[in-house]
């Protein structure tokens, strides 16, 4: 599978930085496998705009976790996350909370508006993904390619 990285910089070592505000799956290395995506990520940081393209083959022995859309379990485990719940997965995939579907979330967290509420709003989301490598097991996965200005 071909996964895309955006950022301000060529990432030909890709490392799990544990720094900064908490993340939809907690602290790793964050691809998606929409270009698209990883351009307006790229885009959205200072300097320079750089994808870098790398090559992911599945480790079966790694403990991964996937969501393969928006669900309720989605939802608690993107809400431990951001509160800074840690857990132990090497891998986990699924759509991303982005800038709009995080205001949802927050929402929700503080009582603002029901889960029902949320559903409602957040299933008119484009589709999305992410897959964050945890461990510097998982990092094994994936073989940097080449990258690519903007």
């Amino acid at each position: 599978m071909t996964l895309y990285h955006g950022s301000n910089v060529k990432v030909e070592r890709p490392e799990i930085l544990v720094m900064g505000f908490y993340k939809d799956f907690g602290y790793g290395f964050y691809c998606t496998s929409f270009e698209r995506q990883a351009q307006k990520w790229a885009l959205t940081k200072r300097g320079s705009s750089v994808v870098s393209v790398y090559d992911y083959r599945q480790d079966m022995t790694l403990k991964a976790l996937s969501f393969p859309e928006m669900t309720e379990e989605w939802l608690d485990f993107v809400i431990n996350c951001r509160r800074g719940i840690t857990h132990d997965f090497d891998i986990v995939e699924g759509p991303m909370a982005d800038d709009q579907i995080w205001d949802y979330v927050e929402d929700l967290m503080e009582g603002n508006i029901t889960r029902e509420a949320f559903w409602v709003l957040a299933k008119f989301k484009h589709p999305t993904h992410q897959i964050v490598f945890c461990t510097p097991k998982a990092l094994e996965t994936i073989r940097f390619e080449r990258s690519y200005e903007l």
